[in-house]
């Protein structure tokens, strides 16, 4: 089965309740009645009730038990919403009169249903900027308690029947921390692993990735590296990780051999930790644009609940697949 698929199946397994902060953009609505349709999740769409109903009829549906509207101008939790804004950031100088008005933002009031228990993961960005969808979800949704950061990761599903025999890939930070320390590096590779079991259902092999294989140059990058994996190691003993690995070291089997022999990680490797934002975000636009890989994300790990961002450009279709992992991970958790 392929990784697409494979998510779905597994999320229809153990639907999640799904806010949405753009219902009234169309390809939202269309994802939602096809997650609905596909028994993923039940669905909130945020936003003007009256243009939410006009889009949902437009495609063929309408509001339901499976498929609620809540409006930020009307909705009955809206001044909920409105105090609890206000009790995580007063200490920033907010006032409760701010905080009403920030209540109406689609992107803070659906943060605020899952923070509040009303629904079990949120997925925005479609319209919204990335730094705002981000934003939202860590003043309201806040850090996991023992998480140390949060962090973010592309779920690269390859082409089916890809000659390497891999269905997919987690590559990671390639969205959210610009220059990780090796600290944070090391948090990243352990919440990617995470990651890896609860959406493509694998026993994770992680690579920390570098310009250099075992000593292979020498420079303070390098030496960031192979620190992050001594620490991964050193946290948790159990997890399969290795580095300083190049790419093509991670990736193919012939020269995962050659260059670091023995490893059980080289050459197998299916959770790529990039070192930097740089080199992360390059990586998974040429894997998908020349690869011809999906990529699904960037997906936020590390939070206390599920919150995703979409981009821009995204479709019905990629906004379905992001509705399967965050019930995934509310599945997860």
């Amino acid at each position: 089965m392929s990784v697409l698929n494979d998510l779905q199946t597994r999320a229809a397994a153990s639907p999640a309740r799904i806010v949405l902060s753009e219902g009234h953009d169309p390809r939202i609505v269309a994802a939602a009645i096809s997650a609905v349709a596909a028994g993923i999740a039940t669905i909130i769409l945020v936003g003007p009730a009256e243009e939410i109903t006009k889009q949902l009829s437009d495609a063929g549906s309408a509001p339901g038990d499976a498929i609620r509207i809540e409006d930020p101008a009307t909705s009955p939790f809206t001044a909920e919403v409105a105090q609890t804004y206000f009790e995580l950031r007063q200490h920033k100088g907010v006032s409760l009169e701010a905080a009403e008005k920030q209540a109406l933002d689609p992107l803070v009031f659906a943060a605020t249903l899952v923070r509040n228990n009303h629904a079990d993961g949120t997925v925005g960005g479609a319209v919204a900027t990335t730094s705002d969808t981000v934003r939202s979800a860590l003043q309201v949704i806040g850090k996991a308690k023992m998480a140390p950061i949060v962090s973010s990761f592309f779920l690269m599903v390859l082409p089916e029947g890809h000659s390497s025999g891999r269905r997919g890939m987690i590559y990671s930070d390639c969205g959210l921390i610009i220059d990780p320390s090796a600290e944070e590096l090391a948090t990243i590779a352990q919440q990617s692993a995470a990651s890896c079991v609860a959406l493509m259902n694998e026993a994770p092999k992680v690579a920390m990735l570098s310009f250099s294989t075992k000593g292979s140059a020498r420079h303070p990058n390098v030496d960031k590296v192979t620190k992050a994996a001594a620490l991964v190691k050193e946290q948790s003993p159990d997890l399969n990780v290795d580095g300083e690995l190049q790419f093509d070291a991670a990736f193919i089997p012939s020269v995962g051999e050659s260059k670091a022999t023995g490893s059980s990680v080289a050459g197998h490797a299916n959770v790529m930790i990039f070192p930097n934002l740089d080199a992360g975000n390059i990586g998974y636009k040429i894997t998908q644009r020349i690869g011809g890989a999906t990529a699904i994300g960037p997906v936020l790990q590390g939070l206390a609940k599920p919150a995703n961002d979409l981009s821009r450009g995204c479709n019905a279709t990629d906004i379905l697949h992001m509705i399967a992992v965050t019930a995934l991970q509310v599945a997860a958790k």
